[in-house]
């Protein structure tokens, strides 16, 4: 079967990870990039869990009612595939899959996996920082060059990376920040920092998380930089999804995953006029 379209989500097995999955396939044929059969992966760490995301996608009432999957008539079609973005090996494993099945490039990843732990400590600092900034820049740079010539990347961030939490010379750091390395420094630093037990007096808040997500976004805004210097038209955006309920926000969230999949499904296949390099909350660019 062969596929005019094909889009990743990674972390996609549960909360706005699955609700991206269903969204793409409940607005494919009515986006700009809609010519012809669409395979979405639906990528996750645990083959058990994934497997079952899939099995509960096909039997979607959404999805049933709106001819959306392939089984039904229509067009989307979606595979599991595993991906446990903590470990380099197995991103690799992924692309070369990618790269080996869909010879003319694929058109979007959307990089959604990421961790939200309890407490505070050195240790539970570099977990976050590896998995949501490290290894998601990492996923970024390995899957790049399978997309197509207007292909796009969407690192799904959070507002908790707002920089409205640091002191006003960490704060620039990051404003300034024109390469990869550059925010890479500033999460040394504040892993440094932590080990130290001085955060507050270096400028940074006490929280993991929320600086992990700041990273995010001025790595994806670094990359974005150099790919359109490149004269590349691939755009590469991140953005936040709201404040969902889901059970990384422990069922507080205010939106459903639903509502929080509409702005990484913008950025992946509809008309954004262009824009990369940009954060994104409520379908609009906003201030980092």
């Amino acid at each position: 079967m062969s596929y005019s379209r094909t889009g990743v989500v990674t972390g996609a097995n549960k909360g706005v990870g699955l609700a991206i999955v269903r969204q793409l396939a409940l607005q494919y044929p009515k986006s700009p990039i809609n010519n012809g059969p669409f395979l979405i992966y639906l990528t996750a760490r645990d083959k058990g869990r994934g497997e079952a995301a899939v099995k509960q996608l096909e039997q979607d009432s959404q999805l049933k009612q709106a001819k959306a999957l392939k089984a039904d008539g229509g067009l989307a079609e979606i595979k599991y595939h595993h991906l446990d973005i903590t470990d380099e090996s197995s991103i690799k494993d992924l692309a070369k899959h990618l790269k080996d099945s869909h010879t003319e490039g694929i058109d979007f990843v959307i990089n959604n996996a990421g961790i939200a732990l309890n407490g505070f400590d050195s240790n539970i600092v570099k977990e976050t920082l590896h998995s949501n900034y490290y290894n998601t820049l990492l996923a970024s740079h390995t899957f790049l060059p399978l997309l197509k010539p207007t292909g796009r990347i969407v690192n799904v961030a959070s507002s908790s990376g707002a920089l409205s939490k640091y002191s006003p010379s960490i704060r620039q750091r990051f404003l300034s920040a024109e390469f990869e390395d550059d925010v890479t420094a500033i999460m040394r630093d504040f892993a440094s920092a932590v080990e130290q037990g001085r955060e507050k007096e270096a400028g940074f808040p006490s929280a993991a998380y929320a600086v992990s997500k700041a990273g995010c976004i001025g790595g994806t805004k670094a990359l974005a930089r150099r790919e359109k210097e490149a004269g590349s038209k691939r755009l590469i955006n991140a953005c936040c999804p709201g404040y969902v309920n889901t059970d990384m926000t422990k069922g507080n969230g205010t939106k459903t995953p639903d509502a929080g999949a509409q702005t990484p499904v913008l950025l992946a296949m509809m008309d954004i006029g262009g824009k990369t390099e940009e954060f994104w909350r409520d379908e609009r660019v906003i201030e980092w």
